[in-house]
């Protein structure tokens, strides 16, 4: 089926471009043709001419013999169209253009993968939001009954964090690890959060800009996201000194 929809999408995109091409084939556009029509109605005209006995036959042979000589010339005279691109070559252009994209897609595409109706597709996302609904609620349960001392607070606050952004939540997500944060403050979870405000509010905010400084200032040299914070850092100042 997909290699049927491939065909017809190539029609449809090469229409354009064909159906002038195909007008021309079928009409007498060059100077040759035209003068070569011309010189053979001239000669059908003096045989009618000599049939009827308005000419003689020795002016007929004269005319007859410089009209031949006309269509020899107009033969073998150069017009435009020799210049042009051959019809066979732009023909050969434009098949190459779809067999061009099928290569292309092949590279890559798999055409044996069977499609997905939208339909099922939309509801294993929505159950799936539900089992992570679920495990997020009861996640909050379990959080809610832990004692302010235990240290399993905060590794479960963490937890719900990363939950949440998995879900793309990331105002939920901030808002837990800034739990977090409260229990003990690490540079890598600082600039979880930021991100987190960041992609929330689509933009650098205060907290986040302030998060993205704290997380550089006590992160370790070697970090290998401290090139992305530096990055959200100058994002941030350029956006608060031209607002």
């Amino acid at each position: 089926m997909i290699w049927l929809s491939i065909v017809l999408l190539s029609c449809l995109a090469l229409a354009p471009a064909a159906l002038p091409l195909w007008r021309r084939a079928r009409q007498v556009r060059d100077e040759r043709s035209a003068a070569l029509s011309l010189h053979e109605a001239q000669l059908s005209e003096i045989d009618r001419d000599l049939d009827i006995g308005l000419i003689a036959p020795a002016e007929h042979d004269i005319a007859r013999l410089e009209i031949q000589r006309r269509i020899l010339v107009a033969d073998t005279a150069p017009t435009h169209a020799d210049d042009a691109i051959p019809p066979v070559a732009v023909w050969s252009a434009l098949g190459l253009i779809p067999i061009a994209a099928v290569g292309l897609y092949l590279t890559n595409g798999v055409p044996s993968l069977p499609a997905q109706p939208l339909g099922p597709r939309l509801a294993a996302q929505h159950e799936q939001n539900t089992r992570g609904d679920a495990v997020v609620q009861r996640l909050k349960a379990t959080l809610a009954m832990i004692p302010a001392g235990d240290p399993n607070l905060r590794q479960g606050y963490l937890l719900l964090g990363q939950a949440e952004a998995t879900r793309e939540h990331y105002a939920e997500a901030a808002e837990a690890w800034n739990h977090a944060l409260s229990l003990g403050f690490d540079p890598e979870v600082a600039a979880r959060t930021g991100e987190a405000l960041t992609r929330a509010a689509s933009h650098v905010t205060p907290q986040a800009l302030d998060l993205f400084r704290k997380a550089l200032d006590t992160a370790p040299k070697d970090a290998p996201w401290r090139g992305a914070i530096q990055a959200r850092i100058a994002e941030g100042e350029h956006e608060q000194d031209n607002p």
